[in-house]
């Protein structure tokens, strides 16, 4: 069941992952068994996934996180916000992202 992706909801990192910013990019190392893939211990988020991944706090909702990259970014809201929930679908999906609200 695919997970669907509110942009009128909070979202924030999931309390089985601890994050650290190495270089200029978030590493995600899962803290239990059965976050992200098996074939994976660490998940590493670009200079982008970094903008999305620090303003997920779990009380802004992600309309407003898109709408700051944008403005950040200087590119289109549908763009941004096609990106985002792509990525924001993926974290959900590998347990390291949950709603908040």
């Amino acid at each position: 069941m695919e997970n669907l992706i509110d942009l009128d909801s909070a979202y924030g990192p999931s309390e089985d992952v601890v994050a650290r910013e190495i270089e200029g990019e978030i590493i995600i190392v899962p803290l239990v068994s059965g976050i992200g893939d098996m074939e994976d211990e660490l998940y590493t988020l670009n200079e982008t996934g970094r903008a999305v991944w620090l303003r997920l706090d779990g009380l802004r909702p992600l309309r407003a996180v898109v709408s700051e990259l944008a403005v950040e970014f200087d590119a289109p809201a549908d763009r941004i916000e096609e990106d985002v929930v792509g990525l924001l679908g993926e974290l959900v999906r590998r347990k390291m992202v949950v709603r908040k609200g």
